[in-house]
């Protein structure tokens, strides 16, 4: 079973998780930009803090022996994550667009833009 606490930081670190792997996706395509050299130092900075905040919230979650083991695909709108937990593996179940919109406002408050 999984605490009330403790879900809402696997939650944090999801988010973590998406934000950095999106920011990463997008870094290759920036070169093309014609102000490239502005973006990929937002992007670097960002992606600094994120990824600081995700390896302690992934540290945190560890010492609470609680691992995300994988990523189950339901249909075109939720998703299961599977955790290990120190009792038994738990499924949470996450619609895809509020993940989408949650992680975007994760990255605009990074920013400082909210």
């Amino acid at each position: 079973m999984i605490k009330p606490e403790e879900r809402r930081n696997v939650h944090e670190f999801i988010l973590l998780d998406m934000a950095v792997k999106s920011l990463q996706n997008d870094y290759d395509k920036l070169g093309n930009l014609k102000m490239s050299v502005v973006y990929v130092k937002i992007v670097d900075d960002l992606l600094k803090d994120l990824r600081s905040d995700y390896f302690n919230k992934k540290r945190m979650l560890a010492k609470q022996k609680i691992e995300v083991v994988k990523w189950i695909h339901v249909d075109e709108y939720f998703s299961d994550v599977v955790l290990k937990t120190p009792g038994e593996d738990v499924e949470l179940r996450y619609a895809k667009q509020a993940l989408k919109t949650k992680v975007e406002a994760l990255i605009l408050r990074y920013l400082g833009r909210e």
